[in-house]
């Protein structure tokens, strides 16, 4: 094999780049969007910090964002199938960015109020459940079957150029220049990122869809529920940032590591082991065994998050939290994949739904473990026993769904089914252009 041959082998796919117009604009729109909501997500919790000087008051607002979340992530995935999805990821988009502004204005006054950085977490948490279902079931729609896993790859890339450099920017500007300027870069990315919804195509639900209603939603959660392999994907990633989503309390390991220099590196560092993942991930588009990406992946993380706990230094802690990173990184291509590949289109959104409870509630609830545990028991012990308790958690959902651990994406019987579906809609889209 020449040389250019082993680079095309590593380097990430860019079929669906070359192949999608609008999985392009939704990269850039991504990008945009990701860098300043990193700053955010960096700025609040690091000025309730400074508020109140809690890591329970900083772990609470994990506790604010989880049933907003839940409520609304279940509704806004059944929305997605019954509405224009291109529609309402312009809607919602605009709505966070008036949420941004109320940050930015709240930061100006003289005396910064504590209950306003509640209240928008509460908004901002119901808008992402809003949000994400129409996003992530419009992947299925514009990107071909065979090229979704490498379109995980590049949209992990994209979450990660924002998740580097939105924390280690965030960090800095509110060290030396405050809250408010922070807030404002998230203001100008909404803006940005409106402009690029609004050249999306439009994504009108399928045929005969549904009203949202309860009913609905209970049918997607018996499609799931009856998948052994997707209930694995959601129960591991669950487990996983339950027990080892300890982010909230990094200020407080950096304080006792007399780093807080390092702080927005702490945050970064886990994006940078996912991006170096993402730019060597050509390989991962010829893997068949997704399932066994996620086990591996999650198991991983553990055990990076715990070695975290006990390192004694911040460059070794920043080097574990790096390869949490990456092992989140794979598990999350496993999980993406294993989800546009075998999902019906017209059960997309409201699973979608349950995906965004699965890999966004499991955070919530880690922050409010990692704050409450930390006053409990002390920084430390927070990381290294929440790691080992994903090792042990993700073993055991594996023996229990052994059908995750097979799977085959050339065998699996949804897998297949979908790529017919989709090869005949090809075919249909191709013969109506022709006539």
């Amino acid at each position: 094999m020449s040389l250019s041959s082993r680079w095309t082998a590593v380097l990430p796919d860019l079929a669906p780049w070359r192949s999608s117009r609008d999985f392009r604009l939704l990269f850039y729109q991504g990008t945009v969007t990701y860098f300043g909501s990193f700053m955010a997500m960096i700025a609040l919790p690091l000025q309730i910090k400074h508020l109140t000087d809690s890591p329970l008051a900083v772990g609470a607002m994990g506790a604010v964002e989880l049933v907003p979340l839940v409520v609304f992530g279940l509704y806004g995935g059944a929305l997605a199938d019954a509405v224009d999805r291109r529609r309402m990821i312009l809607l919602t988009e605009a709505a966070l960015g008036v949420l941004a502004l109320v940050l930015l204005v709240n930061a100006l006054l003289p005396d910064p109020l504590l209950w306003p950085l509640y209240v928008v977490a509460a908004g901002v948490s119901a808008l992402a459940g809003l949000q994400r279902p129409a996003l992530d079931s419009l992947m299925a729609r514009i990107v071909p079957h065979d090229q979704l896993t490498a379109a995980a790859a590049l949209n992990g890339l994209r979450y990660q150029f924002g998740a580097i450099v939105g924390p280690a920017l965030a960090g800095l500007v509110v060290a030396y220049a405050g809250h408010a300027p922070a807030y404002a870069v998230t203001v100008a990315g909404f803006l940005g990122s409106v402009v690029l919804c609004s050249r999306l195509s439009p994504a009108p639900p399928a045929e005969g869809a549904e009203r949202p209603s309860l009913r609905g939603i209970a049918e997607g959660a018996r499609y799931a529920w009856s998948r052994p392999v997707l209930l694995g994907t959601y129960a591991v990633d669950l487990a996983a940032m339950l027990f080892a989503f300890p982010n909230t309390i990094f200020p407080f390991l950096a304080d006792e590591l007399d780093a807080v220099w390092a702080l927005g590196l702490m945050y970064a560092a886990g994006a940078v082991g996912s991006m170096l993942l993402g730019l060597t991930s050509g390989w991962v588009s010829r893997v068949r065994r997704h399932g066994l990406l996620v086990v591996c992946g999650a198991t991983v993380w553990g055990l990076a998050i715990a070695a975290a706990g006990v390192a004694p230094g911040i460059w070794l802690v920043l080097a574990c939290l790096a390869v949490a990173g990456a092992a989140d990184m794979l598990s999350g291509l496993g999980r993406a994949t294993i989800w546009n590949q075998t999902i019906p289109e017209e059960l997309r959104g409201r699973l979608a739904g349950i995906e965004v409870l699965s890999y966004s509630v499991g955070p919530q609830l880690g922050q409010v473990r990692a704050g409450s545990m930390a006053g409990w028991t002390g920084t430390r012990p927070a990381f290294w026993s929440g790691g080992l308790a994903c090792v042990a958690s993700v073993a055991v959902l594996a023996a229990l769904l052994p059908k995750l651990i097979s799977y085959d994406a050339d065998t699996d019987e949804d897998a297949l089914r979908r790529r017919a579906a989709r090869e005949a809609e090809a075919r249909g889209a191709q013969a109506g252009t022709a006539v």
